[in-house]
């Protein structure tokens, strides 16, 4: 099998309340690097809720592998799913070291297991996704003392340990500076694995991206490769906006009006 995810008409919206997501089908096949694009309150971060199986759709199913992503169990679904969220935690006593270390949770035999005291095999998954995202000086700092965009790194990092076939990205680029956000946007490209994202920065999305998925008001608006899918009508009616795209460079620019 090609696909590693697949969403048959799904659909999600809270209790007593009507559809923020509707009938949204799709398929990603293995290694691809997926922007996903929209307005707020689009459905973007809806949608990778449904991917990483915090929220049970409403109808539709999310199949992970083949399987229905809701007969697996938790920790069947960490070993092949990592996700980085907006929202970080602030309040951890815990070392970078040790934050990345949780992401090797779902590889051991009890979920009780030390992060203080991993194995040889985790330790060089730890350093390693340490010197991927340049954490290896401040290793051993709490992250509690971190900038913003430090520790978004330091939760890509934790991701990349666990190991996963596909990795799942919300706003992944907030906070860091844009000599940052360029390598992370390369090295997600480089890692081999399947990427979702969600980005703000349509440009960062034309240029790093196989596929632009654009929502507007919950459904695909548009769904291809970005000079497709990032056109100035589908740009238009998802932003509510007039654009225009400059694509006499290497990348395309993005201009907008009211």
């Amino acid at each position: 099998m090609t696909e590693i995810l697949m969403l048959d008409r799904v659909s999600w919206g809270p209790p007593r309340h009507r559809d923020i997501l509707k009938d949204v089908s799709l398929s990603v096949p293995r290694g691809q690097v997926v922007a996903i694009c929209g307005a707020n309150g689009a459905g973007k971060s809806t949608l990778l809720r449904l991917i990483y199986r915090f929220q049970r759709p409403r109808s539709g199913s999310v199949m992970l592998e083949g399987k229905d992503i809701w007969e697996l169990s938790a920790r069947e679904t960490a070993r092949i799913v990592a996700a980085v969220l907006q929202e970080q935690p602030t309040d951890f006593a815990l070392s970078v070291r040790q934050i990345i270390a949780l992401g090797r949770l779902p590889h051991r035999r009890g979920w009780g297991a030390a992060v203080s005291s991993p194995g040889l095999a985790d330790a060089a998954i730890i350093d390693d996704a340490l010197a991927r995202m340049d954490l290896k000086a401040m290793s051993d700092r709490r992250f509690s003392t971190l900038s913003g965009g430090e520790r978004q790194r330091v939760m890509v990092a934790r991701a990349l340990a666990q190991e996963p076939r596909l990795l799942v990205l919300d706003e992944p680029t907030n906070h860091l500076d844009i000599r940052h956000q360029l390598e992370l946007m390369s090295l997600l490209r480089g890692l081999g694995l399947t990427v979702l994202t969600t980005l703000h920065d349509l440009s960062l999305a034309a240029e790093f991206a196989d596929r632009v998925i654009v929502l507007h008001q919950g459904r695909l608006l548009s769904d291809g490769p970005p000079d497709e899918a990032l056109s100035e009508a589908h740009l238009a009616t998802a932003f509510n906006v007039r654009s225009r795209i400059d694509r006499s460079g290497s990348h395309p620019r993005f201009f907008f009006h009211l």
